[in-house]
């Protein structure tokens, strides 16, 4: 018998070994029940197993919790979009949880595993560039942030507060946030070689708030009271902070799409929780952890 799939043999031909002809009856009722039951729950089958950003992780963990609740059984841990990618390649992983594109290369040893991977965008984010809630500086231009992450700027007087050195965080470079703030924000020039980089998006939040002077990057859904957001600037003249409603209405310019990739061929297993977090279910929980739906 496969409960997840529905399989039940034809109960009249099962050989119980009961000698009460009652027995024989409630047992009928049970796996019949249970067929019927699993033709209603579409979720039901098995685990699945979601790995990678910690952009991603809360939103998965909150949608995988939900999705519990209608039968499906999903497990997340985050460790970074490279980690994820990494363990799809090697199979230890159905999902892939990703804030940025996979790379050539990751393509490359995903065919050579002979596997092909398909791409499904589950919810945006805005990265938020966090000081210590003490910094006077409330706003910088892409400009400013990037000489600060390159180490061309390293007072915080040279940026309009006070005589402080500034200390910087970055997410270490399996990350996939490190990569797309290098990207969009430093335009592909290298972080400054002295940079501190954490391991996990927890970890910049708690140096950022016992150091006075420093500054760092999250996602959106991370930010709290004992962090400040800063306004941000492209064009040096538009100075937008960081929040849902912005970054919908596309005035704000650090929004990044938030990925999950499977190998094709497990389509099958994946799709279930896939529609789900893309339903108007899934894509409410988006929006109440704090990232931006899809629809």
């Amino acid at each position: 018998m496969q409960y997840g799939n529905c399989n039940f043999a034809d109960v009249n031909k099962i050989d119980y070994n009961f000698k009460s002809t009652k027995k024989m009856k409630s047992l009928k009722s049970i796996v019949v029940g249970l067929a019927l039951g699993c033709v209603v729950s579409p979720f039901v089958g098995a685990q699945i197993k979601v790995k990678g950003s910690d952009t991603c992780l809360p939103l998965s963990q909150k949608e995988a919790e939900a999705y519990a609740k209608k039968g499906g059984v999903v497990t997340v841990t985050g460790g970074g979009s490279g980690v994820g990618i990494a363990a799809l390649i090697d199979g230890s992983t159905d999902i892939a949880q990703s804030s940025r594109k996979m790379k050539f290369d990751e393509k490359n040893k995903m065919s050579e595993a002979g596997k092909s991977s398909r791409e499904v965008v589950v919810a945006y984010d805005a990265l938020a560039v966090i000081v210590n809630p003490a910094n006077k500086v409330s706003q910088l231009t892409r400009q400013q942030l990037e000489g600060i992450f390159t180490g061309k700027i390293t007072n915080w007087k040279e940026v309009g507060g006070e005589d402080m050195k500034i200390v910087v965080y970055s997410r270490e470079t399996s990350s996939g946030t490190y990569e797309f703030f290098k990207e969009h924000v430093l335009k592909n020039k290298n972080y400054m070689a002295s940079i501190l980089s954490m391991p996990a998006t927890g970890a910049i939040i708690q140096s950022i708030k016992q150091t006075k002077g420093a500054i760092g990057y999250v996602g959106l859904a991370y930010l709290n009271k004992e962090v400040k957001a800063l306004k941000v600037s492209f064009d040096g003249k538009n100075f937008v902070e960081p929040s849902v409603s912005n970054a919908k209405n596309k005035t704000y310019p650090i929004v990044r799409p938030l990925l999950y990739y499977y190998n094709a061929t497990k389509e099958k297993q994946v799709k279930p929780f896939i529609d789900f977090v893309l339903s108007a279910e899934g894509q409410k929980i988006v929006e109440e952890a704090g990232y931006i739906a899809v629809k």
